[in-house]
Formats: C-alpha cells, structure tokens, sequence
C-alpha cells in the first residue's frame, strides 16, 4: 500500500491486489463459520426444546433393513418367549433351524400353566385326501394339537382359512426330482425332512409328543383315547430291531464303525411317536447323522436305521420298542397293503384291533395301534361314514 499524489495535490490510497485476495477469503471463512455454528446451536435448541425426530425412524428403519430381517420378533417377555410362532414359514436354513430349535429349558417345573401337545408331522408329497376324516378328528380339541406338513417345494396347498391344515406348511430345502428319489430309494434326504418336521415342531414349546405321518395315514380312535394313551406313557414308540438277514445286518457298512458297530445296528418302521426327549435328540444329532448320511445309502434305506440305530445305543430304555402305526405286510413285496374302498367295513378295524397284545408301561393291552397307513383316496369315503361307529369321532 502506498500514498500518491494527484494532480489536485491531494493524497489517494493505493492498496496491492495481491493483499486483496487473501483479506476476503478470511471474511469469507468467518462468516462461513459463524453460519455454521448458528445452524448447530439452532438445530440443539429445536431438537431439545421442540423434540424433532424426523430423521431418527427414517435412520434406524435404514439401519434394520440394511443389518439383518429377523425369522422371528426378539422376545421381550415370557409370554414372548412361550408363545409359538404366528406363522411357520420363516426364512431360517437347516443348520439355523436345528439350532434354534435345540433350546431347551434345563428347569423342567414351568413357570407358567403349559398345557402338553401333541405335534402331528405329515410328511407328504402334495395332497392330503384324508384331511377331511383328520378335520372330525380334531374337531373340538383346540389348544392340544399342533399341525405341521412337508411337502414337495412345488405344491401349493389350497386349505380354506376355516381349516385345521390353512398356513401349516413348513419351509422345505427340497428339489421336486429329488423329493420323487427319495420316496424310491431312500436317501438321507428323506430324514432330513423328517428333522426338519421335528425341529418346526420343536418352537413350540407346549409340544410334548411328536408324529410322523404320511397322507395315507388315518386315525383309529377319538382325540381323546389318543391324547390320554401318549400323555401318560413313560416310552416313545419306535421300533428297533436287530435282524440278521439281508434287509437287516446285511445293510450294515463296516465304515461307520466305531460310532455305530454291527452289534448296534437296527431296522424299524419309519413312522414313530416319540416324546420331546427324544425328539430334542433327533435334531441335535452329529455324531451319527455324518455316519449314516455317508454311507447307508440305497439301498440301505436309511429311514429304516438311522434313528433305530441312534436310539438303541443313546436310550433303550426310552423306547417302547414298537410303533402305534399299523401296517400290513401280509400281502408280501416290497411295499405294505394298501386299502381302498372295497377293505373298509366293520370287521377290518376289528382284524386291526384283535391282531396283537402288547405292552404299556409294562402292562399288557389289547390297544397297540392309534393309527394305520396305507389308505388310498378312494377309501375316504367309506371311512367318514365309519367314522362316528367304528372309531369314535
């Protein structure tokens, strides 16, 4: 900056552009700053006084979608904690599943009035036509079922919301051409199913008795004598067996040795009645699941073994050693007798009822069976009209 003098003798200021420059970029700055320390306080004192919250649900529903989308809401209560699941389709894998479903109370005296239920697992390939005779079945027993049905990935159940079968698909891993392989030659796949029904059934925690079911199986008696004859049993119903010919021993492969020996290997009947004892150790298996996934294969039928096996070695002395699920082999082949129309009369349920005595709780009885497999469509009919005179309902 300098001073210079006019041609009117009087004295100009003369300031360097070079010095401009910089001047304004600090006023610039200065009031930049203040702005924003004005904003800052202004918005404290709004967010304080006139509780602005726009932008916190916009920021943590962002933050939720972005971390995870729970299978099921977080419990905030007991009644939270205990009360099954509104809806059985979730998004859970096997392996999340299984262990979701291996929670298990270590305290047995239940803070709370459970009423025990009974789970019915229906392992199908798409319809159910015995759903009508099942529907008179349950009719009246609300609050001591729960229904759960595997089905093949590709079918769409059509229940009406007014039956007892509306929304009880469970999530299935399965492919449709697998599901057909598995019916044929017996592959793990089929117990994956059967674990997956049981691991469902399991997040109820009211769940004390667990069924496996086909869609060719019916009921025998009323709700009641069936409830009664499961509630007060001490076993689980499942046979296992140790057979010394080909379709036994000789499906025994020496490589699941020395989890599983020929001495304990076993053979039963697919379809069981096992308490939540058992059926918390079904899904929490793996020690023996690798064993049999690996090398029982067709045509060892694993369906026929696994869990046989499993429960022979791990607790004997939990099983009845029998299924309640009649079926007859008197026909011979490789498959039961399937019944159609022309079988269901009076004197069938009677051959049923009259055709052994067994054990329960260590006693003997006439009452072995509460349910029979293979009925085919056709013998619906017949059977609703049966229904109030031979079986009870």
């Amino acid at each position: 900056m300098a001073l210079e003098e006019g041609n009117d003798s009087a004295l100009t200021l003369r300031i360097n552009p070079a010095r401009v420059l910089p001047l304004r970029l600090l006023q610039f700055f200065l009031v930049f700053l203040a702005l924003g320390l004005g904003v800052s306080v202004f918005s404290m004192y709004t967010t304080k006084y006139y509780k602005v919250e726009s932008m916190v649900p916009i920021t943590q529903s962002v933050m939720s979608e972005s971390i995870t989308t729970p299978c099921f809401e977080e419990p905030r209560s007991l009644e939270d904690w205990i009360r099954p699941p509104s809806k059985l389709l979730h998004t859970m894998n096997d392996s999340e599943l299984l262990w979701r479903a291996s929670f298990v109370p270590r305290i047995k005296r239940y803070p709370f009035r459970r009423i025990p239920k009974i789970a019915f697992m229906f392992l199908t390939k798409g319809l159910l036509p015995m759903a009508p005779l099942w529907e008179r079945f349950y009719k009246g027993h609300e609050g001591l079922y729960s229904i759960y049905i595997h089905s093949m990935p590709s079918y769409e159940a059509d229940f009406p919301p007014s039956s007892v079968f509306y929304r009880r698909q469970i999530p299935s891993q399965l492919e449709p051409s697998e599901y057909l392989e598995i019916a044929e030659w017996g592959r793990m796949s089929m117990c994956d199913a059967e674990r997956r029904l049981v691991a469902n059934a399991l997040l109820d925690i009211s769940n004390e008795w667990f069924i496996l079911l086909s869609e060719s199986c019916i009921p025998l008696s009323n709700f009641s004598i069936v409830y009664r004859y499961l509630l007060r049993s001490r076993y689980s119903f499942m046979g296992s067996f140790d057979e010394p010919g080909p379709y036994g021993r000789g499906r025994y492969n020496g490589n699941m040795a020395p989890e599983v020996n020929l001495t304990d290997w076993r053979k039963g009947s697919q379809w069981f009645e096992i308490n939540r004892v058992l059926a918390v150790k079904i899904i929490e298996d793996t020690t023996y699941y690798p064993k049999f996934k690996e090398f029982c294969r067709p045509s060892c039928y694993v369906d026929e073994h696994y869990f046989q096996t499993m429960f022979s070695i791990e607790t004997p002395h939990l099983l009845a050693n029998r299924s309640l699920t009649y079926v007859d082999w008197s026909r011979g082949g490789a498959h039961p007798a399937t019944f159609g129309k022309a079988d269901i009369i009076k004197d069938f349920f009677n051959k049923i009822a009259e055709s052994k005595t067994c054990l329960y709780n260590n006693q003997p009885t006439k009452l072995c069976f509460l349910f029979a497999r293979k009925f085919a469509p056709g013998a619906l009919e017949p059977l609703l009209e049966l229904a109030s005179e031979v079986l009870g309902f």
